[in-house]
């Protein structure tokens, strides 16, 4: 049965520089023609912001040319709707990181499975795989 899937952020940057960190069973489900994978707006503004404080070392290419480089991927563009943003106010306060609580909430309001390696998000009510 085919899956709709929701990159966190890590997630992301280790599938498009082809890292070893990504699990094998992430990978192999992100390989997956069957499965839907959605990039949200929200690991690009994280990676943004990151990589204007410097936090955040890519290869220049892939810096330079980042949304072309993930629209190349197929995955799905998912953009952060008003519904997404107030389901933040009902999420339990297991972690302070706002990027990975509104990626909670979009997973909660669509449905989807995250994929990622972060523990904390297992805390909350959301189908996670790594």
């Amino acid at each position: 049965m085919a899956a709709a899937l929701l990159l966190d952020t890590h997630a992301l940057i280790w599938w498009l520089l082809d890292d070893v960190s990504l699990s094998p069973t992430a990978r192999a489900a992100l390989a997956t023609p069957e499965n839907q994978v959605f990039v949200s707006a929200v690991s690009i503004g994280e990676i943004a912001i990151k990589l204007s404080i410097n936090k955040l070392p890519l290869p220049k290419e892939l810096d330079r040319d980042l949304l072309d480089v993930v629209t190349a991927t197929g995955f799905t563009p998912l953009p952060v709707t008003l519904e997404h943003a107030y389901a933040i106010r009902h999420l339990p306060w297991h972690h302070r990181d706002p990027f990975d609580r509104l990626l909670i909430a979009q997973s909660r309001v669509e449905r989807l499975t995250i994929v990622t390696d972060d523990r904390m998000i297992r805390r909350y009510s959301v189908d996670v795989l790594w």
